[in-house]
């Protein structure tokens, strides 16, 4: 807010897909927009059709919202209509990051909106001067979160599921396993299938991609 920024959106997205976003309950979303306004551009869809969620996935750095102006003839009809949205509810002007991601499952951003009343162009002159500060700062949010431990709010992994999809991820073999862990192989193919329950995903190689992308497996205990 000292900045002049005063709402914030941050999204990540953990399990997307060339066509996809991915599933909504892998989305962390943190904000302090206004509930009626999150309400219906994340439950309704919204999302998935602004523009400056268009720009994060093909770019990474910093972006004007004078993009949206500039590109208004090359928006799709659901775009404009998010564009409608956010100017009913005030939202004209902002800046948006896109952080760099080291895989192309994972995309994160953060949309920066000044009060109600400043236009785009007073927005661009305070990136100018203070611009660089304000991405350092964003990026050091960003990787704080990414080592945050996994959501206690959804089924966790219990202490054998985890181990169990560590030793895959090692390349061994459920009869493998089955010796380490001093279990018969009927055992870990049970804790492998419960992991991919919890994990909601079909195969043990997707469970352990998205275990490792959560930060449950694979991690340094306290």
């Amino acid at each position: 807010a000292g900045y002049g920024f005063t709402r914030l959106l941050y999204g990540m997205a953990s399990s997307r897909s060339r066509t996809s976003l991915g599933a909504r309950d892998d989305f962390l979303l943190l904000t302090n927009f206004p509930g009626t306004y999150m309400d219906t551009f994340i439950n309704e869809g919204l999302y998935l059709h602004a523009p400056m969620v268009r720009w994060a996935t093909e770019n990474s750095g910093a972006c004007s919202w004078s993009w949206i102006r500039d590109n208004a003839e090359h928006l799709t009809a659901k775009e404009q209509e998010v564009v409608a949205f956010n100017v009913k509810h005030g939202f004209t002007a902002g800046v948006s990051i896109s952080f760099a991601e080291p895989g192309a499952r994972g995309l994160a951003a953060i949309g920066l909106t000044p009060d109600p009343g400043v236009d785009q162009d007073e927005v661009d002159r305070i990136w100018a001067k203070t611009g660089r500060e304000i991405i350092a700062m964003n990026n050091v949010l960003h990787l704080k979160i990414l080592n945050l431990p996994y959501p206690s709010t959804r089924k966790p992994l219990t202490n054998r599921q985890r181990e169990a999809l560590e030793w895959v991820g090692e390349g061994k073999t459920t009869q493998d396993i089955g010796i380490i862990m001093g279990l018969t192989p009927a055992t870990v193919e049970k804790h492998l299938r419960l992991a991919r329950e919890a994990l909601d995903v079909e195969t043990t190689a997707q469970a352990v991609l998205k275990a490792s992308m959560q930060n449950q497996i694979f991690r340094i205990e306290a």
